[in-house]
């Protein structure tokens, strides 16, 4: 018999979906994916030649289990460059990727009777972490009118005596959209008065579009930092989605259980990955403008193509790879004998009839949406998009 946390979770959406699209190419079917958050350009050669070079020198053993000091003191200067935000190396764990320290975090702070407070659409991850440390997940519906922001009237209804923690994550995966600092003020004063931890997911924090600018919430005040653990890492900015590096920052005491945590589970992340990272962040940023100037032309086009099928409508979204159309208008027409009612029916009916591969929004918690990832090439996208037109006039209403 399974244990009942083991009983409570699912798979991860996304990942189920894209190992089915991957398991039907390898049949020899021609499928599109735009199901998987990750970036199709390849390392920077400099970070790989550290990499290489930590090999050749032996770099191959154990590490301290929260990370090498040097790559702790490259996280400390990007926060001072980034943020302005200062921290000691004490309040710096590295792990295996930014979902890892996720779940660090989770086994570190929740437990049976607390509560966790998560804006709706939401990161598939985030419940089930809440829920595997037998803690509750509380969901606040966050609006398209509001760029997908929590109101903060609406998060504070919902703050009890057991609320431990809000789940911020900006830009968001699966909306794109980004937390201005006026919001952020505001839901940085509740978390002070009610004394709740803020744990900021930022890991897509250097691919903001047009004049936007991303604001840590950490960064608005000694009170709001000593409450917040921010988590971030190189998969997005640097395309090290394999390589598996995340960190977090916050206070030391926390930081210190989250590594407790991981001496008992991974121990230190990757040896070479770590001297990979140093160079990451230390090392020329110059990629990072090249990746986004291309995600900007992707996502102009595919919110722009979007927007001219009928039935759907598609916001612009301001940071991340992702666009998030609502296709609820679809909603109660038919191929054939097959009924498409639902954000879970479109989808499997794009999957099987127009051999796209995307994720249906009840994942993220809104099932009036659909999450494309433009993280792709332009021709798959321009391919991809026609698919989506004909799938959808193929539909009877």
């Amino acid at each position: 018999m399974l244990s009942l946390r083991a009983q409570k979770i699912k798979p991860s959406p996304t990942l189920a979906i894209d190992s089915r699209a991957k398991a039907m190419k390898a049949s020899g079917i021609d499928v599109i994916n735009f199901g998987v958050g990750e970036p199709d350009f390849d390392t920077p050669e400099n970070i790989k030649e550290a990499a290489c070079k930590a090999i050749k020198d032996g770099f191959t053993k154990y590490t301290a289990v929260g990370g090498i000091d040097p790559l702790k003191d490259a996280i400390i200067g990007k926060f001072e460059r980034d943020q302005d935000l200062s921290y000691k190396r004490e309040e710096i764990i590295v792990s295996c990727g930014a979902k890892h320290s996720l779940y660090n975090i989770a086994q570190a702070l929740y437990g049976p009777g607390d509560e966790v407070i998560i804006p709706s659409p939401y990161w598939v991850s985030y419940p089930d972490q809440v829920l595997l440390n037998d803690a509750t997940p509380v969901f606040v519906k966050t609006y398209e009118a509001d760029s997908f922001m929590i109101r903060p009237e609406a998060l504070e209804a919902c703050i009890t005596k057991n609320t431990k923690a809000l789940i911020l994550n900006s830009p968001s995966n699966p909306t794109g959209m980004l937390y201005d600092r006026e919001t952020l003020a505001k839901i940085a004063e509740l978390a002070v008065r009610h004394d709740f931890y803020v744990v900021s997911d930022e890991i897509y924090e250097k691919l903001v579009y047009d004049s936007y600018s991303h604001v840590s919430i950490a960064s608005l005040g000694a009170e709001i930092k000593d409450r917040t653990l921010v988590v971030n890492g190189l998969s997005k900015s640097h395309a090290m989605t394999g390589w598996r590096l995340g960190y977090t920052a916050g206070p030391a005491d926390v930081i210190k259980a989250m590594t407790n945590i991981q001496s008992q589970s991974t121990s230190n992340p990757s040896s070479i990955t770590q001297k990979a990272a140093v160079e990451a962040l230390n090392g020329p940023q110059d990629f990072i403008g090249v990746m986004l100037a291309e995600f900007d032309k992707r996502r102009k086009f595919v919110v722009a193509e979007l927007n001219t099928v009928p039935g759907i409508t598609c916001v612009m979204p301001n940071g991340a790879f992702y666009a998030f159309p609502n296709t609820s208008e679809v909603y109660g027409s038919r191929f054939g004998t097959k009924e498409i009612n639902s954000s879970a029916d479109l989808a499997l009916y794009f999957l099987d009839e127009a051999r796209i591969a995307l994720v249906h929004g009840d994942a993220f918690g809104d099932d009036n949406y659909l999450r494309i990832s433009y993280a792709t090439n332009i021709e798959d996208i321009r391919r991809g998009l026609d698919r989506i037109r004909q799938a959808v006039q193929n539909l009877a209403r």
